[in-house]
């Protein structure tokens, strides 16, 4: 690297050629340590290649190249899972039993939920009945009482946590 910045371009493609193994072998391993799959590695590669290549005159000369490639694998792979959704994966097996056993018992009779729906603020209600027990989606139930779709959000969001403290309250 050092005669590749000095200009020798032979050098620098040497450099690139005897680099990307190592860059490789440590970006599958970080892959690994973060739970990303492998394939990620290969493109985290390609762009730790990228950034070496556009901020190679950044490197101390008077201190290894080492960490100061690992430093860049470690940041562009940061990059490259925060772009990436986050998703979780539960195997089908651990939640079989679950599955099976349908709709969750409830001490509760219709009665006593709706006294505790009744406790909430008028326009809470009509949501939660829209939603809840009605079955409606949140678009028809924001077209319903010419909301946003977000507004109808944050409306069931609170209205269900009260809900659950006055369920809480109730059972102490």
């Amino acid at each position: 690297m050092r005669a590749a910045l000095a200009g020798d371009a032979d050098a620098y493609r040497q450099f690139l050629i005897s680099v990307t193994p190592y860059v490789r072998a440590v970006a599958r391993h970080r892959c690994r340590i973060m739970g990303a799959p492998d394939s990620e590695a290969e493109d985290v590669v390609q762009e730790v290649l990228l950034a070496v290549h556009l901020k190679r005159d950044t490197w101390d000369q008077s201190r290894p190249i080492g960490p100061w490639i690992v430093a860049i694998v470690r940041n562009k792979l940061i990059d490259a899972l925060r772009r990436r959704p986050r998703q979780a994966s539960i195997p089908i097996d651990d939640v079989m039993d679950t599955l099976a056993q349908g709709e969750p018992e409830t001490d509760l009779s219709a009665h006593e939920i709706d006294v505790l729906v009744g406790q909430l603020k008028t326009q809470q209600q009509a949501i939660v009945r829209s939603i809840s027990i009605n079955g409606a989606s949140v678009r028809q139930t924001a077209d319903r009482f010419h909301m946003s779709e977000g507004a109808v959000r944050v409306a069931l969001h609170r209205a269900l946590k009260t809900l659950a403290d006055l369920y809480r309250k109730r059972t102490l």
